[in-house]
C-alpha cells in the first residue's frame, strides 16, 4: 500500500508541475514573439508528453498488480528468493540458478503470461530493473492476448 500512496503522490506533483508548464507555454506562445512563440510550443508538448508517461506507468502498475494478485490466488507466487551478500548485493551464482528456472519455464510455455511474470520477478530480485520491466511488459501483452 504504501508504494501506491507513494505513486499517487507522484502523480499529483507531477500534474501541478504539468499544468504549470502549460501556463507557461501559454503565456509565451501569447507574446507574439517568433521566438518566444516556438519556445512556447516547446513547453506546452513537455505536458504531453509527461502525461503519456504517467498513464502508460499507472496502465502497468495496475497492470502487474492484477496479475501478481492472479498468481498468488492460484499458488503460483515464486517461494524461492534469491541470497543477497552482507553487501546487499545479489548472490549471483545463486541467481543464475534461479534464472535458469525461469527461463525454462518460459521456454517450455512461451506464450504463458505466468512464467514471464515469474521470470520478471527474478530478474527484479536480481535488482535487473531493465529486464524485468520487458518480462513484464511480455507477461501483460501475453496476459491480454488470451484475455
Amino acid at each position: 500500500m504504501r508504494n501506491r500512496t507513494t505513486a499517487l503522490v507522484l502523480v499529483v506533483v507531477l500534474c501541478f508541475y504539468l499544468l504549470l508548464a502549460v501556463q507557461r507555454g501559454v503565456w509565451l506562445v501569447a507574446t507574439g514573439k517568433p521566438v518566444l512563440v516556438l519556445f512556447g510550443i516547446g513547453v506546452l508538448l513537455l505536458p504531453v508528453v509527461g502525461a503519456w508517461f504517467v498513464v502508460t506507468e499507472v496502465r502497468m502498475g495496475n497492470a502487474s498488480s492484477r496479475l501478481g494478485s492472479r498468481l498468488e490466488a492460484e499458488g503460483l507466487w515464486p517461494t524461492d528468493q534469491i541470497p543477497t551478500r552482507p553487501s546487499g548485493r545479489p548472490d549471483l551464482k545463486a541467481a543464475d540458478e534461479i534464472f535458469e528456472k525461469r527461463k525454462a519455464e518460459v521456454e517450455a510455455a512461451p506464450a504463458d503470461w505466468r512464467g514471464w511474470y515469474r521470470l520478471s520477478l527474478a530478474y527484479n530480485d536480481a535488482r535487473d530493473r531493465p529486464r524485468a520491466r520487458n518480462a513484464l511488459r511480455k507477461a501483460i501483452v501475453l496476459d491480454r492476448q488470451h484475455s
